[in-house]
């Protein structure tokens, strides 16, 4: 049985080109969207979700192709676009009555967000980014052996059949690895939760890695496309990375300034999975973000 965010709503609601997505709603006030990352549900938002939404309104989606929002056949590379995933977010807010909305994302969902923050800038009031940079940015500072450390995205990034054949061979000790590895604390996700991470993925393996697919291919061009014509990011930003840069040889707090006039950059001592492992930490940070 899917475990739920306590005291939260859980509905079906409309997202793009008839995807319906699953959603957590919560709470009272200016709305609030939270999209989570891989592999992983909207549960991961459950401590922030809750500290948050004595204040406002908290939507969390599964993204499409995640936990209990369909997962549409990729028939095609637009299918899983972040700009896709990003009109998915704008349609299930206006589901709910909202036109305008704050929006934070982790990981994948942070590159949702992303898109949707310059896709939709007139939607998007502030957005909070966790533990990512932009797709474009992210391919051009992998490289070497440093890369080793994201071998899945390249591993995802291979046409049709392989990437699939061997994760579903695998599920379990696929997504248990990063679980594993990036969990500075792993009592933040208990062996329930864990469960249900690992049975949502197992069971979405090719929409996955089609989500994955598309971040080498046409989520690449949406970027270039926006890096060529010079936009950037019009809302307040607020971005909270572990140090990947210096681990990567990259300037993290640079990458994001390019894309985030009104940026407020900050480091952690959380691991990855810092909704979980430090959510008071993130609440702060969002709550911080809100009041720009």
């Amino acid at each position: 049985m899917t475990l739920a965010i306590p005291g939260f709503d859980h509905l079906r609601l409309p997202g793009a080109d008839g995807t319906e997505l699953a959603v957590a709603v919560g709470g009272s006030g200016s709305p609030l969207v939270l999209l989570h990352g891989f592999p992983q549900t909207r549960l991961m938002w459950r401590h922030v979700a809750e500290r948050l939404a004595g204040e406002h309104t908290v939507i969390c989606p599964d993204l499409r192709g995640y936990g209990a929002s369909d997962k549409p056949a990729a028939t095609g590379p637009e299918v899983y676009a972040k700009r896709a995933m990003a009109a998915d977010t704008v349609a299930l807010a206006a589901a709910l009555g909202h036109d305008r909305f704050a929006l934070a994302g982790h990981d994948r969902g942070a590159l949702v967000a992303f898109r949707a923050g310059l896709d939709h800038p007139d939607t998007v009031t502030h957005l909070g980014i966790l533990d990512t940079v932009p797709t474009l940015d992210m391919w051009k500072v992998l490289h070497g052996v440093r890369a080793a450390v994201g071998y899945h995205l390249f591993l995802m990034a291979q046409p049709p059949g392989l990437p699939e054949t061997l994760i579903a061979n695998s599920a379990d000790s696929f997504f248990g690895s990063f679980l594993d590895a990036w969990a500075n604390d792993p009592a933040a996700i208990p062996e329930e939760v864990r469960t249900e991470y690992l049975r949502a993925s197992a069971a979405a393996v090719p929409s996955v890695v089609a989500d994955f697919r598309a971040s080498a291919g046409v989520d690449v061009v949406h970027d270039q496309a926006d890096l060529d014509a010079g936009s950037q990011l019009a809302m307040p930003v607020t971005v909270v990375q572990q140090d990947w840069g210096a681990q990567l040889g990259y300037d993290a707090a640079g990458v994001w300034q390019a894309w985030a006039p009104d940026l407020d950059h900050r480091l952690t001592r959380s691991g990855h999975f810092m909704a979980e492992e430090a959510p008071d930490e993130i609440a702060a940070a969002l709550r911080e973000l809100l009041a720009r």
